[in-house]
C-alpha cells in the first residue's frame, strides 16, 4: 500500500496560488519525499504532515524549484523538530557539493556536528539505490544540462512510481517509464512551446505511447492551472492524496 501526496504541484512561478514541486510518498515502511522545494515547509505544514514521516528526499535536479527548500528543511530538522532519525539525501552527481553550497549561500550552511546522521547518495542512471522505504532509479531527461536533470523510478510498497522531473518531449521517455503503476509527469504549458518543458498538447497526442495505468500532471504553469480538472488527463493540486 502506497500514499502519495502532493505537497506542491506548480511550475516556477507558483501559478493559481500553489506550492512548487514536492511528493511525499509513504508506505508500510517510511516516507520518501520527492523534489524539496522552498515552499515545501509551509506545505508539510499546511497538510499537518510531519518531517518524521520522511526518511529519504530524492532530487531530480538542481533548480531552486525542485531543491532550494533543501537548506530550510535541515535547519528545521536540527532546530524545530529535535531529529535524531538518520536522514538520505539523494539527487544527480555532487549533491552533496550542491546541497551545501545552497545552505551556505542562503546563510545557513550545515553546521556539524548534526543531532541526526545526514547521508548523501547519488542517484545515477546506472545504479539502484536503497532509500530505505524504496528502492529507486535514475534516468536522464531532456533539460536545461548544468541542473543535471534526472527523472525518478521509485520501487515502493509493491508499486512502481515514475516521476518525470522537469523535462521536455523526447522518443525515449515512455521506455523508462514504461510499467509504472503511476507515471507523475510535468506538465508546465498548454499548447506553448519551450525546448525544456512539456506540453498539454503534446502529451495528449503521444499518449498512445505511454504503457502506464495512471498519469496525473503536475508542474503546472499559468495556462495548466487555470485548466486543471477539466482537462482529458488527470491534474494534480496541492493537498491531493493518492492511494495505490
Amino acid at each position: 500500500m502506497n500514499r502519495v501526496t502532493f505537497i506542491g504541484t506548480s511550475g516556477a512561478f507558483g501559478a493559481a496560488g500553489r506550492r512548487q514541486s514536492a511528493i511525499l510518498v509513504e508506505n508500510d515502511v517510511g516516507g520518501v519525499l520527492l523534489d524539496c522545494a522552498p515552499t515545501t515547509g509551509t506545505g508539510l505544514a499546511a497538510l499537518g504532515i510531519s518531517t518524521e514521516r520522511i526518511d529519504a528526499v530524492v532530487i531530480s535536479h538542481f533548480h531552486a524549484d525542485h531543491f532550494g527548500g533543501v537548506p530550510q528543511l535541515l535547519l528545521a530538522l536540527r532546530y524545530e523538530d529535535e531529529r535524531e532519525r538518520p536522514l538520505l539525501i539523494a539527487g544527480p552527481h555532487q549533491v552533496e557539493a550542491r546541497v551545501r553550497a545552497a545552505a551556505a549561500a542562503l546563510g545557513h550552511p550545515i553546521a556539524e556536528p548534526l543531532p541526526f546522521e545526514l547521508r548523501f547518495e547519488e542517484l545515477g542512471c546506472d545504479r539502484d539505490l536503497d532509500l530505505g522505504p524504496a528502492r529507486a532509479s535514475g534516468f536522464g531527461t531532456y533539460h536545461q544540462a548544468d541542473s543535471v536533470p534526472h527523472g525518478i523510478v521509485l520501487e515502493s510498497g509493491g508499486a512502481r512510481i515514475a516521476f518525470s522531473g522537469d523535462t521536455g518531449w523526447f522518443d525515449e521517455l515512455p521506455d523508462h517509464v514504461r510499467g509504472a503503476d503511476l507515471f507523475i509527469c510535468e506538465c508546465t504549458l498548454f499548447d506553448e512551446e519551450f525546448e525544456y518543458h512539456l506540453n498539454y498538447r503534446t502529451l495528449r497526442d503521444k499518449l498512445d505511447q505511454f504503457e502506464c495505468k495512471r498519469i496525473i500532471l503536475t508542474h503546472l504553469g499559468r495556462t495548466m492551472a487555470e485548466r486543471r480538472g477539466r482537462l482529458e488527463v488527470e491534474t494534480a493540486d496541492d493537498g491531493l492524496v493518492l492511494t495505490l
